[in-house]
């Protein structure tokens, strides 16, 4: 009898550290406060890998080749994928992995993009899934999920912030499973519910319209804030005057670029 006992004491305790191997352990990279951070969403060469030398990059996850992320991680440089979780970019090739129902209006800003129903998580799994698996075989280190901040819009969908929050607590386990990390795309509602889960934040215009304190608790929590302004509502000396001594105090990154978001920057000094 205290055999049997034995051997069933020793397969819970197998069946235990397997599902304790499924669960992330945290150990995966995460940018630092203080860390210079690049976006750029054009195409990127091999050749022009040598021109940077920022801490991270962030480009599109679809056009980067595996080659490309490994000629960064050569020069030290840490390198985010831009994926779209909230839209179907109608030029990609993964459409045939989405239920037509599942497709929403055209978004209006992006007429190359449709909302996607954030409440269908299941039917979501395949196309989520076998992007964040595409971006862990091309080498990345993290994530930048564009078109959370959906839920405002005409999406044919009734969604509100708590389907927000329940899809983006998915897509965060999906990451960190992978062994990658996810930051938080805009979306300054959803702070005070995902900032212990998501690893950073990402920011547009938020100098611009003075909402810039509402991601400041990604700061008391020691992560990173990297906020981009545009060269379309201010020029220059405006960033300089206006933007650059609230971002330093805040400790945020913030730096301006050309709306296609291609190589040109201009930072902090």
């Amino acid at each position: 009898m205290r055999f049997l006992m034995l051997i069933i004491v020793l397969l819970i305790s197998c069946s235990c550290k397997k599902e304790q191997s499924k669960i992330s352990t945290g150990n995966y990279y995460k940018p630092q406060i203080g860390d210079n951070f690049e976006w750029r969403l054009d195409s990127i060469g091999l050749n022009e890998v040598n021109q940077y030398t920022c801490k991270i990059i962030d480009i599109d996850a679809f056009s980067a080749t595996k080659e490309l992320v490994e000629a960064f991680h050569k020069r030290g440089i840490k390198v985010i994928a831009y994926i779209s979780v909230g839209t179907f970019e109608t030029y990609r090739p993964d459409r045939s992995l989405l239920p037509p129902d599942i497709i929403g209006n055209i978004y209006p800003a992006w007429p190359d993009e449709r909302f996607l129903d954030l409440r269908q998580i299941e039917k979501l799994k395949p196309f989520i899934t076998s992007r964040f698996d595409m971006i862990k075989a091309k080498g990345f280190d993290g994530i930048e999920p564009d078109n959370i901040d959906i839920y405002g819009e005409a999406t044919d969908f009734k969604l509100t912030l708590d389907d927000t929050k329940l899809f983006c607590e998915y897509i965060i386990k999906e990451a960190h499973d992978r062994g990658l990390c996810i930051g938080q795309k805009n979306t300054e509602e959803l702070v005070p519910l995902l900032n212990k889960q998501f690893d950073w934040a990402l920011t547009e215009n938020v100098f611009y319209q003075n909402t810039q304190n509402d991601y400041s608790v990604y700061i008391s929590s020691g992560k990173p804030v990297f906020s981009a302004e545009y060269t379309d509502d201010m020029d220059i000396i405006h960033f300089n005057t206006f933007v650059c001594n609230k971002a330093i105090k805040l400790k945020y990154f913030a730096f301006l670029k050309h709306r296609d978001l291609t190589q040109w920057k201009y930072e902090c000094k």
